[in-house]
């Protein structure tokens, strides 16, 4: 196979992505990325009213979009979410698996329910929408990218009630890992992203409970989501087709001490 010299390429387009949890924060962000690449980006969340003035601003610069109401903590929505979006803007081949909530509970007083929830939409949901992909991709013998997005605290739990939440995205590493090796010989790259502590609507949760944590990192701030753009961007382009079961931690150097 003959590759050109650099082998960099990193235009989208042609390709239908999917984008969880795009209504705000790093999803955002990471829907502008991949539509200023050439994508066509369905952009999915539970806030119709955030997802359509998302459509509006990526439209404005000249990108491709197009909105879907979903909620990952369903498993009926996540199932078929694919499916809706391919019978719309046509054949998906990249996923962002970005959604996610946090516990903000001590282990101890976790109850079932929001055990449940935080668990649906940062583990099963993810799953569910991938295998979803996964069958089509599989059946069209078609190529393809999926992202899951982790968190640094997959390997790193600071405590400050967010137990949960640090099981869940360990699971997402395992998850990626494993199905990059199941998925492998269909051309379907898997792989992650762990940030560390960046600035989003989540973020801003946690630190209206805790109070400021960059006195604690060596750079003392938090990252921005732009910083991530070019990570994404390689992850989800033609650059990587050999880049599977691979987890990029990014974090600013906030846990190297």
């Amino acid at each position: 196979m003959a590759f050109p010299l650099p082998n960099a390429d990193q235009r989208l387009d042609g390709q239908v992505a999917i984008v969880t949890g795009a209504s705000s924060g790093l999803g955002w962000r990471f829907a502008r990325v991949l539509a200023a690449a050439g994508a066509t980006v369905a952009v999915t969340a539970r806030r119709r009213d955030r997802l359509d003035a998302l459509v509006a601003e990526i439209e404005a610069s000249g990108g491709k979009a197009a909105a879907f109401e979903l909620d990952c903590a369903d498993p009926v929505q996540c199932e078929a979410i694919v499916d809706r979006v391919a019978a719309a803007l046509g054949p998906v081949t990249i996923l962002v698996n970005n959604a996610g909530i946090p516990d903000a509970q001590r282990a101890v007083k976790i109850d079932l329910a929001l055990y449940d929830q935080v668990v649906n939409v940062n583990q099963r949901a993810p799953w569910l929408i991938s295998c979803a992909l996964a069958r089509n991709l599989i059946a069209a013998k078609t190529p393809g990218r999926i992202v899951n997005i982790a968190s640094i605290a997959a390997y790193e739990y600071g405590g400050g009630g967010a137990a949960l939440y640090s099981v869940t995205k360990a699971a997402v590493v395992r998850m990626t890992e494993a199905l990059a090796v199941e998925w492998a010989k269909f051309h379907i790259n898997v792989n992650a992203i762990a940030p560390g502590a960046f600035s989003s609507e989540m973020m801003d949760g946690m630190l209206a409970r805790i109070g400021d944590i960059t006195s604690h990192f060596p750079r003392q701030r938090l990252g921005q989501p732009e910083q991530m753009d070019s990570t994404l961007l390689f992850l989800c382009a033609p650059a990587s087709e050999c880049v599977t079961g691979t987890i990029v931690k990014i974090d600013d150097g906030q846990n190297r001490r």
